[in-house]
């Protein structure tokens, strides 16, 4: 495979155009396994990181973007992995951390970011989850411990949130997600109650669904207002997760109720080589409840090739996307 070559999208500085280009096709090492990418969908972040405006992304250029991915493994480095060449599997493992993406033909990545697709899924699908199911579940799970009967609010009902309401929801939560009212049918479809943030004001919507006591869980996927409105929602003893907790805000009132507040940074793993295996264990957790019907992704119809990724990243900006924006990968 020495001389082998593969396709692949090239970002050679910010804002540039993406360029397609014929590069040396990776070799696995040692940990790793060689994947044929099949689909790679497309994060917020990673136009973040094309502007140049990630800087804890840490991606240098030229680079190679791309988060999530689904595909088959085509060969294996050294050693045990726990998986077979053509074997189906996706995850979050690259784009990010000098890591090459997935915006590629072929990837050689750290076999203990990766699971087995579920089987109900195609490519498409199952590229679409590892960055929110990870980002929604170290939130819920990790930190907050969700259990059954909790009173669980999530703010904002994007790609993290949908799969905020539905893990929190498999774990028998009685769930609620404030939103737009143009969010409300899906946030419903979802299995939980909507609250249309424009017309309901927080104090309103914690009388009406907790009795004044406050929320159980509150995840916050939106950060700045928002993850103050989540500390002045959540119950006594309660617990605040926010993935976006990157300002200033007061702790009183969070210390004021005697709780807890957990931020959660999904890529800190692939930037530190820390905890890469708990992002396989969790991609595996994804699989059992998608296999189970209890999680959906939601991917955007359309379909984009490699050429068409700066159309796809302007869908993107101009909040055109019907779901999660999926690249397809030609072989």
């Amino acid at each position: 495979m020495t001389n082998a070559v593969m396709d692949a999208l090239v970002l050679h500085g910010p804002n540039a155009p993406f360029t397609l280009a014929s590069i040396a096709r990776p070799e696995p090492v040692a940990g790793q396994v060689l994947v044929r990418i099949k689909a790679s969908s497309v994060n917020p972040l990673d136009l973040k990181i094309r502007s140049g405006s990630a800087a804890h992304a840490k991606q240098p250029f030229p680079a190679i973007l791309g988060m999530d991915f689904a595909g088959t493994i085509e060969a294996l480095g050294a050693g045990e992995c726990g998986f077979a060449v053509g074997d189906d599997v996706y995850g979050l493992a690259g784009g990010v951390g000098g890591l090459q993406g997935s915006l590629a033909q072929f990837a050689a990545v750290d076999a203990s970011l990766l699971a087995p697709k579920p089987s109900n899924l195609g490519m498409r699908e199952a590229a679409a989850l590892p960055l929110v199911f990870i980002t929604a579940w170290e939130g819920l799970v990790d930190r907050a411990q969700v259990q059954a009967r909790q009173k669980v609010l999530v703010l904002g009902a994007g790609g993290v949130g949908q799969m905020a309401i539905q893990i929190a929801s498999a774990f028998g939560a009685e769930v609620f997600a404030v939103d737009t009212a143009a969010k409300g049918a899906t946030i419903e479809q979802l299995g939980a109650t909507a609250i249309d943030r424009e017309r309901t004001t927080a104090q309103e919507y914690v009388g009406d669904h907790t009795g004044g006591l406050g929320f159980d869980v509150v995840y916050d996927t939106v950060g700045g207002a928002a993850l103050d409105t989540a500390f002045n929602v959540v119950r006594r003893f309660g617990h605040v997760v926010s993935c976006l907790g990157w300002s200033t805000h007061s702790l009183a009132p969070l210390s004021f109720r005697a709780a807890t507040y957990s931020g959660v940074f999904t890529l800190l793993p692939m930037l530190t080589g820390e905890g890469r295996a708990h992002h396989g264990d969790i991609m595996r957790e994804a699989t059992r409840l998608v296999e189970a019907g209890k999680v959906v992704p939601f991917v955007d119809p359309r379909s984009f090739k490699l050429n068409a990724v700066a159309d796809a990243h302007r869908e993107i900006e101009n909040r055109t996307a019907a779901g999660k924006i999926v690249i397809e990968i030609a072989d």
